[in-house]
């Protein structure tokens, strides 16, 4: 990295940040409360252009739920 590079990232944080007073944080502190209030996915770019907002993504994934149910139920009265 070049000295005008490294002399950017040090001028980034502020004098008024006083990292000493931070030490008592804990790291992961509310990590366990996040995973079980949030379900969150991420699409590949080409999925996502198939599905305009999460509406439609609960839509398909509904019906593809239907579908996978009744196959499932056909494979079963056949048997």
């Amino acid at each position: 990295m070049n000295k005008e590079v490294e002399k950017e990232i040090e001028d980034e944080l502020r004098s008024e940040y006083d990292f000493a007073q931070m030490a008592s944080g804990v790291r992961g502190k509310y990590i366990e409360r996040y995973r079980t209030k949030t379900n969150l996915v991420l699409l590949d770019p080409d999925i996502a252009q198939a599905f305009p907002n999460d509406e439609a993504v609960n839509e398909a994934l509904r019906l593809l739920i239907q579908v996978a149910q009744r196959q499932q139920r056909t494979v079963q009265q056949t048997e």
